[in-house]
């Protein structure tokens, strides 16, 4: 093994992301950050014990292109002796239908192949070839659309069957083992593009601010990422404790009591009412953090809007999560 695959290796045993033996599912594009995922695994399965398999999609969105990806990674396959799965979708007829756009679109549909081939085909973990610079990408797209300090965690190294185990490394270290090893990739045209958000914050904003400030941009975003995840760690443990000793906490139920709540720091209060929001598959923003948690300085009676199909009310010595249909909706009223 060289260093990098070294330094991988012992990234997965120390972050605890891939147990001995098990089975995992490479999401692998033909791109370059696939393509390193791949081989990484390759040469970190024989210790780890690892059963591999290779998923992959085509969008149908480049025509050719998308067809020479998909013949690409299935010739890797064969030469690695892994199993190949792939599905074709018809992504633009899909997204119309859903009225979501096509990176939404593709994303669900990616997702939802790889959770039925979990299913049918027994594996346990999901790997995808996110890396330092996409975490940094997240970051700054949390944070400019309002998020709430959890969206500085960024992109988790493992959530769920998902691992990302190419998280500390950098674009420049990734496409530096690829050459090292003459491992081949493909080249999606459309990444360099600035019509999606994602887009142009990677290849317009970072780039600025890290020819200004010398590359260190990727490399603090990532530490704060590492240390919002551990003040996310911590506050977790806390709040579980606060429910159990404070009265009337029950984000489970969607109401909490509203002379406990005054009890606690806005803080407290805040991470409690993220509590209630992530169980009912709301997003968190810190606007809307800020909002409900004002509920506490007004009257009884007031409600606000939560999210999709929930409103927050003050009723009866409470704030309760009630489900609203959407022409019932309180949406922006304190």
């Amino acid at each position: 093994m060289n260093r990098t695959e070294k330094q991988f290796l012992e990234n997965i045993r120390r972050q605890g992301i891939a147990g001995d033996g098990e089975a995992v599912l490479v999401a692998v594009s033909g791109g370059p950050d696939s393509m390193a995922l791949l081989h990484l695994l390759v040469a970190a399965a024989p210790v780890l014990h690892l059963r591999l398999g290779v998923a992959h999609c085509n969008f149908g969105l480049r025509g050719e292109e998308s067809d020479g990806d998909e013949a690409f990674v299935r010739y890797e396959c064969a030469g690695l002796g892994l199993d190949f799965h792939v599905r074709r979708f018809d992504t633009k007829a899909v997204a119309t239908t859903w009225k979501k756009s096509i990176e939404e679109t593709a994303r669900l549909l990616r997702y939802d192949f790889f959770e039925e081939l979990c299913r049918e085909k027994g594996y346990e973990l999901i790997a995808t070839g996110h890396h330092s610079g996409d975490n940094a990408e997240t970051m700054l797209f949390n944070l400019f659309r309002g998020t709430a300090a959890s969206g500085l965690r960024g992109i988790r190294m493992r959530q769920g069957r998902l691992i990302r185990p190419l998280i500390p490394f950098s674009r420049q270290e990734i496409v530096s083992y690829l050459d090292e090893k003459s491992i081949a990739w493909r080249t999606d045209r459309t990444n360099a593009g600035l019509e999606h958000d994602r887009n142009y914050i990677r290849n317009r904003v970072i780039p600025v601010i890290e020819e200004r400030f010398s590359l260190k941009l990727t490399a603090s975003l990532q530490r704060v990422a590492e240390h919002a995840g551990e003040l996310e760690e911590f506050m977790e443990r806390h709040i579980d404790r606060l429910i159990e000793e404070r009265p009337g906490l029950d984000p489970a139920g969607g109401k909490l009591h509203v002379g406990s709540l005054l009890e606690l720091s806005r803080f407290e209060r805040k991470a409690l009412i993220k509590r209630v929001l992530q169980m009912r598959g709301l997003p968190v923003e810190s606007r809307v953090l800020s909002r409900i948690a004002g509920l506490l300085e007004s009257q009884p009676g007031r409600r606000v809007h939560a999210g999709p199909g929930v409103d927050v009310v003050w009723k009866d010595g409470f704030l309760r999560f009630e489900p609203v249909m959407p022409d019932d909706s309180s949406s922006g009223k304190h």
